[in-house]
């Protein structure tokens, strides 16, 4: 079915081809959607698409990935083939994520942020069952480290001053 879908937006779209590019690309398109980076947390991405009309985008990696996030103890499954309608905070009809529940695995089709001041984003399944988690849980490990980082020394320095 993904396959169908990405053929059917692939005339129109932007098309990116080999990790390093693909891998930007992801992190460019989530920053410009106000979702945060760590949210596809691929590697050997292959191609990324993105259809600015429709708002499809689907990205192909070599080998199905799991990702833990371990500050809100979730293992994440990505398929092979990613695929979602994207807008502004949110991305619909997302293909190829599944999330572990007890011992279940739960397919993913929304991704949404509702109130971007509260820092929570929400993830649904095609029931309407959904869960919310703070935003930060999702940031780039580099971006986390360097976020403390950062505390750290603001702490360090006002101690000194």
């Amino acid at each position: 079915m993904t396959t169908t879908q990405i053929a059917h937006h692939r005339d129109a779209a932007e098309i990116y081809k080999g990790e390093a590019v693909c891998k930007q690309k992801s992190r460019l398109l989530l920053d410009e959607i106000l979702l945060p980076r760590g949210l596809l947390p691929l590697d050997n991405i292959v191609e990324m698409g993105y259809n600015r009309t429709s708002g499809f985008v689907w990205l192909k990696q070599k080998h199905k990935k799991e990702h833990r996030f371990t500050s809100i103890g979730r293992t994440v499954s990505y398929d092979t083939e990613v695929t979602a309608f994207v807008e502004e905070h949110r991305m619909r009809r997302v293909t190829g994520v599944k999330t572990k529940e007890l011992f279940l695995w739960v397919t993913i089709s929304e991704i949404f942020v509702e109130e971007p001041a509260c820092a929570k984003i929400s993830f649904a399944n095609s029931t309407g069952i959904s869960r919310s988690f703070p935003l930060s849980a999702f940031s780039i490990q580099d971006e986390q480290q360097q976020h403390q980082h950062n505390t750290t020394n603001t702490a360090v320095h006002k101690r000194l001053v």
